[in-house]
């Protein structure tokens, strides 16, 4: 599990993430967006450690990060946007002195390093020097470090850039074993289709600072039909009118009915709405999908 309350990240004068707060829990995928420079990256590296807060604390499984740094950053598995090794070495002898650091003898060591390579599909290049991998298969072989030592949490930063189609599939089939082994998993991607497919939450951060975290029910009704309504007199009663259709919810002053009929047609509500005695100056089936709903929530 990993808590930041009220973490903060400044440089010089420059907030780079201002008062963050966000719970992740076990077995569960956090999915985390925002535009280039919200700050999802700041937040992702002082999570494993490599930068310290300003203000604020971070925990990962009850270590704080400043005052705790080793036994938290164990709890770790960073896969970073730009993965930076020593590229003259082969993956398996790099793996097994990643292992050393959790402990692991040499043995199980190359056992385990060998299971990962296989498993995310490079093992048939092992005997090849990492700069010769391609940038998707550098990505395979971050995600291999990041799984040696077993830790609880998993960090993805935009793990999904640069992989095929095929890759694609195979982190988010991975991302969801995770989860399934009661693991917590945070991932920030520009790819909001994909967080839309795995996460069960996703927070929205924006110039630093969280605007919202949608939750399993919101991301359940994005891309579904909603039926939009405006109502130039409405009244305490509307409700009342128009809960037969659906559930009902007022924003930016219109309402809305998701959970509607398929087959419901759109004259129906209109023609009841008349006869109540409102005047609906704009009634249609809309759908909006999470990029939709990001850009209006980030702008």
């Amino acid at each position: 599990m990993i808590n930041l309350r009220e973490f903060s990240k400044s440089y010089n004068q420059f907030m780079a993430v201002s008062n963050l707060t966000l719970e992740i829990k076990n077995g569960e995928i956090m999915g985390f967006a925002g535009l280039n420079g919200a700050g999802k990256t700041t937040t992702i590296r002082a999570i494993s450690g490599l930068i310290f807060p300003t203000g604020g604390s971070i925990e990962v499984d009850g270590h704080n990060i400043v005052n705790d740094k080793v036994m938290a950053s164990m709890q770790i598995g960073l896969v970073p946007e730009f993965p930076n090794f020593e590229l003259d070495a082969k993956p398996l002898q790099l793996l097994k002195y990643y292992a050393g650091f959790y402990g692991i003898n040499s043995a199980d060591a190359e056992k385990r390093a060998i299971e990962l390579l296989k498993k995310l599909g490079i093992y048939q290049y092992a005997d090849k020097k990492l700069k010769m991998y391609s940038q998707g298969m550098k990505k395979r072989f971050s995600i291999a470090s990041a799984l040696i030592g077993d830790p609880n949490n998993y960090l993805f930063d935009e793990t999904l850039n640069g992989l095929d189609p095929q890759g694609v599939k195979d982190v988010r089939d991975l991302m969801l074993s995770l989860k399934k082994e009661g693991k917590c998993v945070f991932l920030s991607s520009h790819i909001l289709t994909e967080l839309q497919n795995v996460a069960d939450r996703i927070a929205i951060i924006k110039q630093g600072r969280l605007i919202k975290i949608l939750e399993r029910d919101d991301l359940a009704n994005l891309g579904n039909t909603v039926i939009k309504i405006g109502i130039r007199n409405p009244d305490n009663n509307i409700n009342s009118v128009l809960k037969g259709y659906g559930d009902v919810i007022f924003e930016n002053s219109f309402y809305f009915i998701r959970n509607a009929s398929k087959n419901l047609d759109t004259s129906e509500i209109n023609s009841e709405l008349v006869k109540s005695g409102y005047r609906v100056f704009y009634i249609s089936r809309e759908s909006e999908a999470l990029e939709e709903y990001f850009l209006k929530a980030v702008n």
